[in-house]
């Protein structure tokens, strides 16, 4: 047996994917069942989780499945069979597949197209959609300047990063340089030094010693919005 408010939320869930396609966000569940905080909607879930109601989609943001609706007990019954006929069992009765493949990544402030500047850590998030990312972990970073716009890079664009310490020479990576300044450039090795190459004429390449230079990510996608 589920609650009233059990029961309540299942429905709003099922009416929002069939209507959109997305499953609703907690602020409008924690509305529409007139909750005091979001920690009621997150026991909620976990109750209808539990009792094999609905479905969290790992690894993304606002993504439910409902399984199983509630009266939802008795097993479909086979269809006749004839002499001529085989039987095939029917296809379970599914919710619409959730449209919104995203995944919040941590967004860790601004980082220089330019000249360096210091990348803030932050709490914000940043949803991306899945596709633009490949195995491993990522984050976001806010673009600014202009020294990346040839390899279609531009200030106020969103560097989609994959994490990771190493890079072969010309690929563009997060560089934290002397510990406390970071940059988005190509990276590339030259006689004992390691240049930072920009994607704009304008701008000249910048060398440092080995370990004045610290990989912190490989550029794996952008992302961009329009105002």
């Amino acid at each position: 047996m589920l609650t009233a408010k059990q029961h309540e939320l299942i429905r709003f869930i099922q009416q929002r994917l069939e209507e959109t396609g997305i499953s609703p966000s907690f602020e409008e569940m924690k509305e529409a069942l007139d909750l005091k905080s979001k920690s009621g909607v997150h026991r909620l879930i976990s109750a209808l989780e539990e009792r094999g109601f609905l479905r969290r989609l790992p690894n993304r943001a606002r993504a439910l499945e409902v399984i199983r609706e509630p009266g939802d007990t008795t097993p479909a019954r086979p269809a006749p069979v004839s002499d001529n006929v085989v039987a095939m069992p029917a296809p379970a009765a599914r919710a619409p597949a959730a449209a919104n493949d995203v995944v919040e990544l941590p967004l860790h402030g601004r980082i220089a197209a330019g000249a360096p500047i210091e990348a803030l850590e932050g709490q914000s998030t940043l949803p991306v959609p899945a596709a633009l990312l490949g195995p491993g972990e990522h984050y976001a970073l806010e673009v600014s300047g202009d020294s990346m716009i040839e390899a279609g890079i531009f200030d106020g664009d969103f560097a989609l990063v994959r994490r990771t310490n190493t890079a072969r020479d010309g690929e563009i990576v997060v560089a934290l340089v002397r510990g406390e300044e970071a940059t988005l450039k190509y990276l590339r090795r030259e006689a004992g030094k390691v240049r930072l190459d920009p994607a704009n004429a304008t701008y000249d390449p910048q060398f440092y010693r080995p370990d004045e230079v610290e990989v912190q990510g490989k550029l794996a996608g952008l992302l961009r919005r329009y105002h």
